[in-house]
Formats: structure tokens, C-alpha cells, sequence
């Protein structure tokens, strides 16, 4: 699994205004963005920049918003968070027709930096809940002493388990977290805010900050 979070917020919009300001509030708040003018193949956009989130105009040359927002639906599924904007179709009913047709918000222009980054947050949040692999509780376990420096044997001793059983875990660790090595695994946990970052003492583990728990 990639670097979930540093993948770029995708701005679709005509108006370059609207583009400049929707950006530079998601970039204040550190997110890497991309922009588009035009809904033509959003699709393979999304798909060659990976897109962690779509921020799409209702009312784009050629396409309509809704038309982008059903085919983005179809191909990405619930994962794809998509926020519809509109400075013309400011009537609940317009709000309405987006959700049935799969948005995930609907947000009506000027926006404020607040309006703007209160849905994108929470949108993101259950999308990186979800991307999130589901490690067993021992897994999860075992993938904090990594993290806190601790060696195969140390790890077997702690848990009361042999380090062939340490081991075992390990391979399902890196299978899960689509890495080769333990250095990587640990890189990305930290930086997919998997287990919590910081100096502990005493050799203790830190926390892991999984999905919900599966125990083995």
C-alpha cells in the first residue's frame, strides 16, 4: 500500500478562480492537489494521479458534474470520496439529485476554507479506515515491537510465543502492507499513521491505530 496521504486532491473546475481558491485552501492545509478544467476523461485522471478525493463543478463544458460524479461512482465504487460544488444549483433539491447519484457531499459556492475542509477531512478519514489492512491482534502486536526497535527474539520473549511463530507473523505483516522487508514495514506505518509516531522509553512498543480487530 502507497502513501495514501500524499496523494493529490483532484480539482475539477472551468472557472480558474474557483480552481485557485478551492486549491490554495486544501494546500494551506497540506494536501497535495491537482486541477482539471474540463470532465473528459476524469476518470483515467483520477486513475493516473491517483486521486485520494475528487472536488468536482456541477456545471462543466460538455459533461455535467452529475454525468462525472455516476460514471466515478461506477468505476472507483465507495472508496473514491466525491464532493459536488455548484454557485448555480443552490436548491436542496440539487443537493438531493447529487447524493442519489453517488456524491458523498454536496457544497454550494463561494467556499470558505472551513465549508471546504470539514467535509474533505471527514471524507478522507473513513476513506484511509477503509484502505487500512486488517492485521490480527497478534500481528498488530508484533508490528509495534518492530516499530519500537525491538529484535525477532526480544519479540518471541515479550509474547510468550517461539520465533518461528514471530516470524510467521512477520511474513503475514509484509504481505498485508504490500512490503519486502521489516525496514519498510515500519517505514509505513509510520508514514500511513499506522502505529503512533514518537519516542517511547523503556523499549516499550508504541500504540498501533488499526481498523477494528481481528484476533487470530
Amino acid at each position: 500500500m502507497g502513501s495514501f496521504a500524499s496523494r493529490p486532491i483532484l480539482v475539477v473546475d472551468e472557472d480558474p478562480e474557483a480552481r485557485a481558491l478551492a486549491t490554495a485552501s486544501l494546500q494551506r492545509a497540506g494536501f497535495n492537489t491537482c486541477e482539471a478544467e474540463r470532465g473528459e476523461n476524469v476518470g483515467e485522471l483520477v486513475s493516473r494521479v491517483r486521486a485520494q478525493l475528487v472536488l468536482l463543478e456541477v456545471a462543466l463544458p460538455g459533461v455535467s458534474g452529475y454525468e462525472i460524479c455516476r460514471e466515478l461512482r461506477d468505476e472507483f465504487g465507495e472508496q473514491l470520496p466525491i464532493i459536488l460544488v455548484s454557485g448555480d444549483r443552490t436548491d436542496e433539491l440539487d443537493r438531493s439529485a447529487a447524493l442519489l447519484l453517488g456524491a458523498d457531499d454536496y457544497l454550494v459556492k463561494p467556499l470558505d476554507a472551513d465549508r471546504l475542509l470539514v467535509p474533505v477531512r471527514r471524507l478522507l478519514a473513513r476513506s484511509w479506515a477503509m484502505e487500512k489492512p486488517r492485521l490480527t491482534e497478534r500481528e498488530q502486536e508484533v508490528l509495534s515491537l518492530l516499530a519500537a526497535g525491538h529484535a525477532r527474539s526480544d519479540i518471541a520473549r515479550k509474547l510468550v510465543i517461539s520465533r518461528k511463530t514471530v516470524a510467521k507473523h512477520i511474513e503475514h505483516i509484509l504481505a498485508k502492507l504490500g512490503v519486502h522487508s521489516e525496514a519498510q514495514a515500519i517505514a509505513s506505518a509510520f508514514r500511513d499513521q499506522l502505529v503512533e509516531d514518537g519516542r517511547l522509553g523503556g523499549g516499550r512498543p508504541r500504540t498501533a491505530r488499526w481498523g477494528p480487530r481481528v484476533r487470530a
